[in-house]
């Protein structure tokens, strides 16, 4: 498998370029590929290195939408929750949530209803629906107030966030497509039925490329693409919205998630992490200043202390915070009847095109507004009706029948096959080898190779990362620093001390083409 661009369009030209590295552009990129197109991707940064790895770790329909009339959007993702279980059954799992019921918030009945709809929006064949629970007696009540005595199930999913963009960049590249990471599109403009593109590396280099159609999917830095490097208006409106997250301890035994309801309407998911930890979030602030430096603010940390306190009868606070993150969602403000100013939670997280050019003569831009993780996969596809006809390419959609890397586990279940690839390697310590498989899937067995014992895997970095998985991401993956690795490819930063960061940034600037310093 080729992720270095081995076929790239000759002599600097391609049918598409892509800007932008998040979850969207990645999904576009690989649906333009896999339609015969030739496709350059360039990205300033790491793949998903801003929105797309700061989200909640879901793939959900949206279940609060509902309340904002979002019937289309919610029936959308709910419709690709079941493809992305297909698709990457490795790193897309089912996960049960448990809404405890406050009657001072919504009656019981609206609830009910509500988790109808859910249930039956989209054709549903893998998970199962929602009931009703008695919170005094199992695991579900447990940490909960004893005041608390009702509640709902229902299912949505988990993902590994950043390894769903770099799979998708992965197989973008197995079918030809050139991936450009830390390498951004530094000027653009139209001649005609092309592009001009001037492509500049972190190393100051540049080269430049034709393109027959741009895509800007540069997430929370569209407007400042269209403004600054295309020279481009606009007429739509892109309104940031911050939302962070607390990582505590874990709070409770069981595989289980919650969601919480609170006075400002809003809601709070709690949701078990990397084993030893639980996730708390999200907020929705309005945010105003460079995406890339979001931080959560004590405000924040303290909103979703009291969220969870609210309910858990052992009361969560800002001193048991482990970790945090924050990201800006990149959201289309459609100034709708009900969105509130005051009130980013109101804002659609459905997704906007603005295409220009294309019709006239002139090579087509179609910029991306808005959208959320779930409805990546439709977002590109949907992209990809509007630009196919105009670059003379299928028109038939393919990416919902076709496992992303690691996803094709030979027809077993994620449980047979993580049961299997134990048995044929027992020398890996059990939570290694789940570890592999639920980041790798199939493809766990080509990162082990012919290992046939730890020694065989290289240097210990430490929490369970060897040399060998180093080599892969950084040989496949397009892994070059520390934060790389332990943020968003192995999930291990939590567990990675001075001394583990330091080890892995000194053999990744002897050996890895790397940024040579550790990650706090």
């Amino acid at each position: 498998m080729s992720t270095r661009g081995e076929t790239a369009a000759p002599e600097g030209s391609c049918d598409l370029l892509v800007i932008g590295g998040g979850v969207n552009g990645v999904g576009i990129a690989r649906d333009a590929v896999g339609r015969g197109l030739k496709v350059i991707l360039c990205e300033s940064r790491d793949l998903a290195s801003a929105t797309s790895s700061a989200s909640s770790k879901l793939i959900h329909g949206g279940l609060r939408y509902l309340e904002q009339y979002e019937f289309r959007l919610v029936r959308e993702a709910l419709a690709e929750r079941e493809v992305l279980l297909g698709i990457a059954p490795h790193i897309v799992r089912p996960l049960r949530f448990v809404l405890p019921h406050n009657a001072t918030l919504r009656p019981a009945w609206m609830i009910r209803i509500g988790l109808f709809l859910y249930d039956h929006l989209a054709k549903r064949s893998r998970l199962p629906g929602s009931h009703g629970v008695d919170l005094r007696h199992g695991a579900e009540g447990a940490p909960l107030k004893q005041e608390l005595t009702k509640g709902f199930v229902y299912s949505d999913c988990a993902v590994d966030d950043s390894r769903l963009v770099v799979l998708n960049a992965m197989d973008a590249a197995a079918r030809g497509a050139e991936i450009l990471t830390r390498t951004a599109c530094t000027a653009a403009r139209r001649e005609g039925a092309l592009w001009h593109a001037t492509l500049t590396g972190e190393d100051g280099q540049s080269r430049t490329i034709r393109a027959r159609a741009l895509v800007n999917a540069a997430g929370p830095w569209v407007t400042d693409v269209l403004q600054h490097v295309l020279h481009s208006n606009s007429q739509d409106h892109l309104r940031l919205v911050q939302g962070s997250h607390i990582v505590v301890p874990r709070l409770y035994d069981g595989d289980h998630a919650y969601i919480l309801q609170n006075p400002d309407e809003r809601i709070v998911f709690v949701i078990p992490y990397q084993g030893a930890y639980t996730l708390i979030g999200t907020t929705d602030v309005a945010y105003d200043g460079d995406p890339s430096v979001a931080a959560i603010s004590p405000a924040e940390t303290t909103y979703l202390c009291l969220s969870v306190s609210r309910y858990f009868a052992k009361p969560v606070r800002p001193e048991d915070v482990v970790w945090s993150y924050s990201g800006v969602r990149p959201l289309y403000d459609d100034a709708a009847q009900n969105t509130s100013p005051n009130n980013p939670s109101t804002v659609t997280r459905d997704y906007v095109f603005d295409l220009s050019g294309g019709t006239d003569g002139t090579a087509p831009l179609l910029s991306v507004f808005g959208g959320k993780l779930t409805t990546y996969r439709r977002l590109a596809e949907h992209a990809l009706e509007k630009l196919a006809p105009l670059l003379q390419a299928p028109t038939k959609g393919w990416t919902h029948a076709a496992p992303l890397p690691g996803g094709d586990l030979g027809g077993a279940s994620i449980t047979a096959f993580a049961r299997d690839f134990a048995g044929r390697h027992p020398w890996l310590p059990a939570d290694l080898a789940s570890r592999y498989v639920h980041s790798y899937g199939s493809l766990a067995t080509t990162l082990v190779g012919d290992a046939r014992s730890l020694a065989d895997l290289g240097e210990h970095f430490g929490a369970g990362l060897y040399a060998r998985e180093v080599e892969y991401l950084v040989t496949h993956e397009w892994a070059r620093s520390p934060d790389d690795i332990l943020n968003r490819r192995t999930k291990l930063l939590l567990e990675a001390d001075t001394a583990m960061r330091e080890k892995l940034a000194g053999w990744l600037a002897r050996y890895g083409r790397s940024e040579a310093r550790a990650v706090s």
